[in-house]
């Protein structure tokens, strides 16, 4: 009787130690499960949070007789980030812009990489790709079309949400089959990653389809287009000029340089602006439009842009990343500051905006549409991919 009940109690301690097993596995299993659910819905929310991208890559030709594309790139960069700002997708949601730029068929370049170069990866950031695209030079080369596509798509980031819009501008004259990666296959991967082919000969149409341009947007149902790259942009002034360029001296001086890229970007900013004026006043005012755009962020160094993506960087700014003027201010008093320049910030590209309108009406009853093909071509091509992913434009 003993040995039964000391069985008995054996057995008893047995099942209440499984018992605790199992309920502490379940425990934990519950545990792992909540932590799963909860950074599900944490990517989740971060991809409802990220706005649709609008990834634009230019595949420029810089071989010897390619001055006056690279010309023409220069002078309508402004006007072709514009056009872009008006677009919308969803609900009315504003999507960003990222464009990339690569050089290619210029004997100064690598010639084991297939003569390319990455200018800049994907980047929001205007100055330094308009400065980039002033310091390409030409120079005789080889052309491998389908070597600087692949290299494009293997290298930048194209993003994973479907409702972006993938882009790529290759534009140069020789046969698009030279070099040793098959531009069939270099369209084809496009294709695998969502990404959409648009070829832009500079010469006559029926030149380029026969060099087969032609036939490489058709892979990827992009748009072929032929300029004369040696066209001069033609920029129309208007009565409006003066007051939009009176006002960039005042938006300028509503930026706050901070930290190590502080002045270099601030010099970098006034630089751009020059370069835009060799183009003449009306470009210049295309860069002032576009300076009071959203595009226009620059967070990284601009205090106010700073502030508006994160309200605790005052709190966490150390002093000596300051400018001078602001290195003795309070805390309160520092962000008081900041709000105030927001404020007359918003105020002048608001006036901008308005003047803008104005002058876009004015110039659309003078403008020839043969007068800026390479706009023409890049803007038609985007607005109509665009709407196929469901984008729209809205002034």
């Amino acid at each position: 009787m003993k040995s039964l009940t000391l069985l008995g109690l054996s057995i008893l301690l047995t099942i209440s130690t499984y018992a605790k097993k199992d309920h502490f596995k379940d425990s934990a299993f519950a545990k792992a499960n909540q932590s799963s659910n909860a950074i599900s819905s944490k990517i989740e929310m971060e991809n409802k949070n990220s706005l649709p991208t609008i990834r634009v890559a230019l595949l420029l030709d810089t071989s010897n007789s390619m001055d006056g594309l690279i010309d023409q790139a220069r002078a309508q960069l402004w006007e072709l980030v514009n056009e872009l700002s008006y677009a919308r997708c969803g609900n009315d949601i504003h999507p960003e812009l990222k464009i990339a730029l690569y050089e290619y068929g210029n004997d100064r370049l690598d010639a084991r990489e297939g003569y390319i170069r990455q200018v800049n990866s994907f980047s929001n950031d205007l100055d330094e790709i308009s400065k980039n695209l002033f310091a390409l030079t030409t120079n005789g080369g080889n052309e491998y079309c389908g070597n600087v596509i692949l290299s494009s798509l293997n290298q930048l980031d194209w993003g994973t949400e479907s409702e972006g819009l993938n882009i790529i501008f290759i534009a140069g004259n020789e046969p698009f089959n030279q070099g040793p990666v098959a531009y069939t296959h270099a369209v084809n991967r496009a294709c695998d990653k969502d990404v959409t082919v648009n070829t832009i000969f500079c010469g006559d149409y029926n030149t380029g389809a026969k060099a087969l341009w032609k036939d490489a947007a058709r892979l990827s149902k992009g748009e072929y287009i032929a300029i004369n790259s040696d066209r001069a942009t033609v920029h129309v002034s208007s009565p409006y000029d003066d007051r939009i360029l009176e006002k960039n001296e005042e938006l300028n001086k509503t930026y706050i340089g901070y930290g190590a890229l502080g002045q270099v970007k601030l010099q970098l900013q006034s630089t751009q602006d020059e370069n835009a004026q060799t183009y003449g006043e009306a470009n210049a005012v295309k860069r002032v439009v576009t300076k009071s755009s959203r595009f226009y962020k620059n967070s990284s160094w601009d205090l106010v842009d700073a502030l508006e993506e994160n309200e605790e960087i005052v709190e966490s700014i150390n002093k000596y990343d300051l400018p001078n003027h602001l290195k003795g201010k309070t805390k309160k008093e520092l962000k008081t500051y900041l709000e105030l320049k927001k404020s007359d910030r918003v105020e002048i590209q608001e006036e901008i905006a308005t003047l803008n309108l104005k002058r876009k009406q004015y110039v659309s009853n003078k403008t020839n549409i043969k007068d800026n093909e390479l706009r023409n071509a890049l803007v038609a091509a985007i607005k109509k991919q665009g709407k196929e992913k469901g984008f729209v434009w809205k002034q």
